[in-house]
């Protein structure tokens, strides 16, 4: 039972994150950190070894220096930098190219289509609402947080945590 709690608190969590970025432009700190302390507290009762623990939390920590040079740089967020870290400690290290693949994909798509949107008038019914008029404006951000989401999304089902509660099953 205990096994199969990741498949749950994952999508859950990266769900949560998308929303959260895509209407406030931020990733809460609390986010990721429920990420990180789900991760040390389910990977062993899941039935992770150590050695793959060890490159999960390689491939969460690779993302994390790649995330603060990104930030550092100006090109992502803050809350980008530390919900790429989380969500790599999950998705671990083999499965980290696909998931950064799909990512920068999911992301440039993200991209384009605000800016195609942001270049329309923005009917007025939407602009009541605070969290896409900010998203209609061209001097905004991205939420990368939503394709970093998504990603995870999609190449949670190839992971490890899967192939282990399904061996369980």
């Amino acid at each position: 039972m205990l096994n199969t709690l990741p498949l749950a608190v994952f999508p859950i969590a990266v769900i949560f994150g998308a929303l959260w970025d895509l209407t406030t432009m931020t990733i809460p700190n609390r986010l990721t950190i429920v990420l990180v302390v789900a991760f040390v507290l389910l990977a062993p009762v899941a039935g992770l070894s150590l050695q793959q623990i060890g490159l999960h939390a390689a491939a969460g920590l690779a993302m994390l220096v790649v995330g603060m040079v990104l930030f550092s740089l100006g090109w992502i967020g803050g809350g980008d930098a530390k919900f790429v870290a989380a969500v790599a400690l999950w998705i671990g290290w083999h499965d980290l190219l696909a998931y950064l693949l799909i990512a920068s994909l999911a992301g440039g798509a993200l991209t384009l289509l605000l800016l195609s949107l942001r270049g329309l008038p923005l009917p007025a019914v939407l602009c009541r609402r605070a969290w896409i008029a900010r998203l209609h404006d061209k001097s905004s951000g991205v939420p990368y947080g939503v394709a970093l989401a998504v990603a995870g999304l999609i190449v949670f089902p190839d992971t490890v945590w899967v192939k282990l509660a399904a061996a369980t099953a």
